[in-house]
């Protein structure tokens, strides 16, 4: 108790320091966040900035209770089939050759990565299933090493075995909601989610254009 109550008369402190007149409003209630955006659901968090020599970024897959980091993003009501779409290799090579970069390492973006992002079209009740047990079975596996934090699971020369193989079979259960031909490349995989996004989006643009003509 003594170390909390330390902590929380640094940050009253540290607001009574600020330049900012509203900052200096907050030291009066230092237990408080000056800008609360903790989602109100279980959420997916994407850390904003990740090493580029990993084969996937770490994702977390958080209750409303986790305190969401500001250099992270959420997405809220998440569930284990958008966990596990979002985890994948599909994209993951998505990410590497859309996300803008912090020298060489990935910039995650909401607006450039997450929402042009092309998810699987229409996948059926049972692709859904299976994507969400492959995905259950990520996180078992985490559990498996509940000592090592997310940065060691994910480093490629620490990377346990048992997780590397649950990332490889929520891969194929991602995969097959795509479609049933496997994926033989990165570049193959690049020309059909650019294909899907075109679909997508391709009644979008004419509409526009509809509108402009009007």
């Amino acid at each position: 108790m003594p170390h909390l109550l330390h902590k929380i008369e640094g940050v009253k402190q540290m607001r009574l320091k600020s330049t900012k007149q509203a900052t200096v409003k907050w030291a009066n209630q230092p237990t408080l966040f000056t800008e609360n955006r903790q989602p109100t659901t279980d959420y997916i968090l994407v850390p904003s900035h990740s090493s580029e020599n990993r084969s996937y970024i770490p994702i977390g897959f958080m209750t409303k209770e986790d305190i969401l980091n500001n250099s992270c993003l959420s997405i809220p009501n998440a569930t284990l089939f958008h966990f596990g779409i979002l985890t994948s290799l599909m994209h993951m090579t998505w990410i590497k050759h859309i996300c803008g970069r912090i020298k060489s390492d990935y910039r995650y973006s909401n607006e450039i990565v997450y929402t042009n992002y092309p998810w699987p079209e229409n996948p059926s009740e049972k692709q859904i299933k299976a994507i969400e047990t492959a995905a259950q079975k990520v996180l078992d596996a985490r559990l498996e090493f509940s000592r090592s934090s997310l940065s060691d699971l994910y480093d490629p020369l620490t990377m346990p075995p048992a997780l590397t193989k649950a990332h490889n079979e929520l891969d194929k259960a991602v995969d097959l909601a795509y479609r049933p031909q496997p994926f033989t490349s990165e570049a193959n995989r690049m020309v059909f989610l650019f294909e899907l996004y075109e679909k997508y989006t391709a009644d979008l643009f004419t509409k526009e254009n509809g509108k402009k003509r009007k």
